[in-house]
């Protein structure tokens, strides 16, 4: 079983990186980066489908450019035909992008920057059940409780981009100190680990898959590589 890869990748590349991911990008792309309303967003999305292409295309030696991807369940992107034994997954906030790739089941990734100027207290009451809000609401000061936040929410949107299912449903779910994560909708339980991100971020990947699995995270364009080693969780020894 191949490991589930992540990299992280900020929106400030070398000029050259851009200009590779500007040209994987396909025509359509191309006019969704174009009707972007400022230059820094257009590199964004210029730098985080560019590269999803790239390091797609490495994972199964294909050139980007040949790879497609068509709406899948709830509008989620997946790769099509030839090659939608690959499973992909993108987010963005702030200045940092992460991809997540598969070669054998569904994934999906999240990054959150933190936000500690928020009302987070607010923001936890209204969107999670009452012991994660009480756990937000326990950090000391704004920055632990924008810290606790931003974790629990990237769980909570990886696991959901994983099954391809809505966040507003899943919301509610507990993520917090679990390895096996029960999504509400559509029923179905999952992987989900956290992943080493730079400061004032945090980051998660989740899995479909009812067996322990391997996570390996990395920069991108920098070689810098921190893997965490395989995960392990009841659930899965329970399955068989």
């Amino acid at each position: 079983m191949d490991p589930v890869r992540v990299w992280l990748i900020p929106v400030d590349v070398p000029p050259e990186t851009v200009a590779a991911c500007w040209a994987t990008l396909d025509a359509g792309e191309r006019v969704r980066a174009d009707e972007l309303e400022s230059p820094r967003k257009r590199q964004r999305f210029a730098i985080a489908h560019g590269a999803l292409r790239i390091l797609a295309g490495q994972a199964i030696g294909t050139p980007p450019e040949e790879l497609r991807w068509i709406p899948g369940r709830h509008g989620k992107p997946e790769v099509a035909q030839p090659f939608s034994t690959l499973h992909t997954s993108l987010s963005h906030s702030g200045e940092m992008i992460a991809v997540a790739i598969s070669t054998d089941r569904p994934v999906g990734v999240d990054v959150q920057q933190l936000v500690p100027s928020l009302d987070i207290g607010a923001l936890s009451a209204r969107f999670f059940g009452p012991d994660e809000a009480a756990y937000v609401a326990a950090g000391g000061g704004a920055r632990e409780r924008a810290d606790r936040f931003a974790h629990l929410w990237a769980r909570k949107e990886a696991t959901v981009k994983a099954v391809g299912g809505r966040l507003w449903p899943n919301l509610g779910i507990v993520v917090h100190g679990r390895e096996v994560v029960d999504c509400a909708e559509p029923v179905s339980s999952l992987h989900v680990a956290d992943i080493p991100a730079p400061p004032n971020y945090r980051a998660a990947v989740a899995v479909c898959v009812d067996t322990p699995f391997a996570v390996t995270s990395s920069f991108w364009p920098n070689d810098i590589t921190a893997s965490s080693p395989p995960s392990r969780s009841p659930y899965a020894a329970d399955r068989g």
